[in-house]
């Protein structure tokens, strides 16, 4: 009836609860252990520690001293911190070089300063509070200025300011639309924007938690049903130095293998080995790229992970070995849910081995998943997640070195669509409940996955693609915004959500190219296909039953523009790939929102629609059916238009043309890139290597590229190259320095072919100090030559 208008019945209207809250009270006293801080009030404690001079953690406990063990999430101890503290009848002040708290003490309030005096994050009438459920709740002060990012995946435009939102991993099949606030990644971080500066906010708490920016003009909240008031304040002041400062908390991406950034194709499901033969042939043959095909549950034996169905795939090793041989990956999916046989090995050994999540008197928990009866290992043990990893060897010796993990919130097929929250989870000796540790259930499957397939892969580094996660996911897996539908909403969805993703600390993100639901259109695979060619993850998968919607099923049209993007996915990969070891390096995400850039422009601070590529590369998708034109911001600076090289002055709203083959794409002046060519995946080796400079008339521009073998791990051991490219226009000249930071690994570029835009006459060029001669195309106003290396 809840799907009616019966919804809406007068008679259902719901009365609020009348819930009290109960303040954390007045100050009564503190101590000083070691670098801890330790507050009494009236209604329980307070502990303050800073973890770096611009992180400071903060956290009440009303009901018994607070827990100060590192949570799941957090990977790094507190450094030592020199900090002063000054007491007077009125307030604490806690200073050191980045951040000052001013604590009141009647009532307890806590206010965090810059150094320069801003307040970061303020209480003023309320602050620290429980109630007597248990709840924990935090009052903040908002400012008519903030702007609120982050919360990882959630529907709805890039700002979240006016939006409640809850965290609790949940499977959403339908719908996916701004009412629906949980999804299957819970990451309790965001970060305030504020008059062109930045701070962030980490609530590690693993219940389900709910940040409210909605009810209130001038106060935000974020409570728990549980646990402890546990938050980092993270200084800034800008964008990037949030980021930096949450993943050296939480940890960053590892830098992932090249194939798993090339193109990805997949169904639901190819559910034979000949059909996914005659899938790889098409693309060969049509000259399309491809780096992965995966394989979603038809493959199994009923449903039983660690499995092949020996009908449906009658030789899984050579079918794998001939894939790889033709450089093409194939990622199977792997669930939790372990079918209930006493004839299955992975059964067999989880009951013996107590493996499997249980109530408290030890009855094991099943729920019904995709094999029927199910039970769930307890991935809280690290006995467990070792025995789980060692399983994945039935995939690693058939050569699979990427893992795909699905319905891992976990997912389970009844009314709360989980597991019962009374399940106690083993947690190392340390038992808690489900409700507790639901969040973190994906990520844990993850970190048991990720290290597994280390450790198995030769040398090799993985790839793991999860749905569900907590704050840390990006440590151990890519994350896609699950099960979308093929409607134009939510291929305008997809953008701010990946932009939120990003600046949440996943770096490796994107959506279900075409959407996974519903029929696609040719035109909205087009559309789609060109978003994904610049979205971190690009991978093309459909549900059962829809229409297929592989690059050549609309007809040679649309199959050419696909075929196209896919193209120039690959024709990117250089330039994406060195984005991607900085994102490894400083959490700094690869597809970011303008305002990252741009913190001062209020243009930039809602534009879901476009967004930036590193720090220079504006992409602007097309999201409407049937449109050719649409208006793009061009902030401050001068912009190129990719495809045309006309050159437009920033800081303005401007119209611009998008046939159906046409993705605008604009590069600011100074910016320098460093690009490839076609080629079938990525098992294929570049011998030419184009580098792009767009011509400034001020400053000198400045560009690292990277590369290594795109494989192993050889890179931690210094076998990388990083070349850095300068480039200065001044009058009639222009200057080109190229210099090896680190040479640990050759590459297999023999030439670099230079291409200078913007020219529009012939200027005097020095590479490394020598005269070069180049070709001027003044019609195009480019110009090119190349050296050899």
């Amino acid at each position: 009836m809840q799907d009616t208008s019966f919804a809406i019945h007068p008679g259902n209207k719901k009365q609020l609860k009348d819930t009290p809250y109960q303040d954390i009270g007045d100050f009564r006293g503190f101590k000083q252990n070691g670098s801890l801080i330790q507050i009494q009030c009236e209604q329980g404690y307070v502990n303050i520690i800073f973890y770096q001079d611009s992180i400071v953690r903060i956290v009440m406990n009303p009901f018994q001293s607070p827990i100060m063990e590192s949570s799941f999430a957090v990977i790094t101890e507190p450094r030592e911190v020199s900090y002063t503290l000054k007491e007077t009848h009125d307030q604490l002040i806690i200073s050191n070089s980045e951040l000052e708290l001013v604590i009141q003490k009647f009532p307890l309030r806590i206010n965090v300063h810059s150094a320069d005096g801003r307040v970061l994050v303020g209480e003023s009438e309320r602050g620290l509070g429980f109630n007597e459920k248990k709840e924990v709740i935090c009052y903040k002060d908002m400012h008519e200025k903030d702007h609120f990012y982050g919360f990882g995946e959630k529907t709805s435009f890039l700002d979240k300011r006016g939006e409640k939102m809850t965290m609790w991993n949940s499977d959403v099949y339908a719908p996916h639309n701004p009412e629906i606030d949980a999804l299957y990644e819970s990451i309790p971080y965001f970060m305030t924007l504020r008059n062109g500066k930045a701070h962030g906010i980490f609530f590690d708490n693993t219940y389900k938690t709910v940040f409210d920016m909605k009810s209130e003009q001038d106060t935000y909240s974020f409570w728990a049903e549980g646990g402890q008031i546990d938050y980092f304040v993270l200084a800034g002041p800008s964008p990037k130095d949030v980021l930096e400062q949450y993943t050296s908390l939480t940890g960053r991406m590892p830098l992932p293998p090249k194939w798993s950034l090339g193109y990805h194709q997949s169904r639901y499901s190819y559910e034979t080995e000949q059909e996914v033969r005659e899938l790889a042939r098409n693309f060969i043959e049509k000259g399309i790229p491809v780096d992965a095909i995966y394989l979603d549950i038809h493959y199994m034996d009923g449903y039983r992970v660690f499995s092949f169905d020996k009908e449906r795939f009658p030789n899984p090793k050579q079918l794998i070995a001939d894939l790889k041989n033709a450089g093409i990956q194939v990622v199977p999916i792997v669930d939790p849910g372990v079918k209930e046989d006493p004839e299955y090995h992975a059964y067999q050994q989880g009951i013996y081995e107590n493996h499997f999540c249980k109530y408290m008197d030890g009855t094991i928990y099943y729920g019904d998943v995709w094999p029927g009866n199910s039970a769930f290992p307890d991935f809280t043990n690290a006995d467990t997640r070792e025995w789980w990893g060692e399983l994945h060897r039935f995939y690693t010796e058939l050569g699979i070195e990427g893992i795909w993990n699905d319905m891992n919130e976990p997912a389970v097929f009844n009314e709360t669509k989980t597991m019962d929250v009374k399940v106690m989870h083993g947690n190392n000796g340390n038992p808690k409940t489900h409700k507790e540790l639901h969040n973190v259930y994906g990520l844990l499957m993850g970190e048991a996955t990720y290290h597994a397939l280390k450790k198995q892969n030769n040398g090799n580094r993985p790839f793991l693609l999860t749905r569900a996660g907590y704050a840390g996911v990006q440590r151990y897996g890519a994350v896609w915004t699950g099960d979308n539908r093929s409607f134009w909403e939510h291929l305008a969805m997809a953008v701010p959500m990946c932009m939120n993703l990003g600046i949440s600390g996943v770096a490796f993100t994107g959506p279900d190219v075409g959407g996974f639901a519903h029929d696609a259109t040719g035109e909205l695979l087009a559309r789609w296909t060109q978003l994904g060619a610049f979205t971190p993850y690009f991978r093309n998968h459909s549900g059962l039953d829809t229409v297929r919607q592989e690059p050549w099923a609309f007809g040679e049209e649309i199959g050419n523009v696909v075929k196209k993007y896919i193209q120039l996915r690959y024709k990117w990969l250089p330039y994406l790939y060195t984005l991607f070891y900085k994102a490894s390096k400083t959490g700094i995400p690869v597809m970011r929102p303008l305002l990252m850039e741009y913190p001062n422009d209020e243009n930039t601070f809602n534009l879901s629609d476009q967004f930036l590529i590193g720090e220079n590369v504006m992409i602007a998708p097309i999201l409407k059916p049937t449109t050719y034109h649409r208006v793009v911001y061009l902030p401050a600076g001068n912009w190129y238009d990719y495809w045309t090289n006309k050159c437009y002055e920033g800081n303005t709203y401007m119209m611009v043309e998008a046939s159906l083959d046409t993705l605008p794409i604009f590069i600011k002046e100074g910016t320098i890139l460093s690009l490839g060519k076609d080629i079938k995946n990525t098992s294929e080796t570049l011998e030419e290597m184009e580098i792009h400079l767009y011509k400034s008339d001020e400053g000198t521009s400045l560009f690292q590229l990277y590369e290594d073998d795109g494989r192993t791990f050889e890179y931690e051991n210094g076998a990388y190259l990083l070349k850095e490219f300068r480039c200065h226009f001044q009058n009639k000249m222009i200057t080109i320095n190229m210099e090896d930071l680190h040479s640990g690994y050759l590459s297999s570029w023999r030439r670099l072919v230079f291409h200078l835009h913007g020219l529009t006459e012939k200027m005097e060029l020095k590479f490394n100090g020598e005269t070069v001669e180049m070709d001027l195309d003044e019609q195009k106003g480019t110009a090119s030559f190349q050296v050899s290396i």
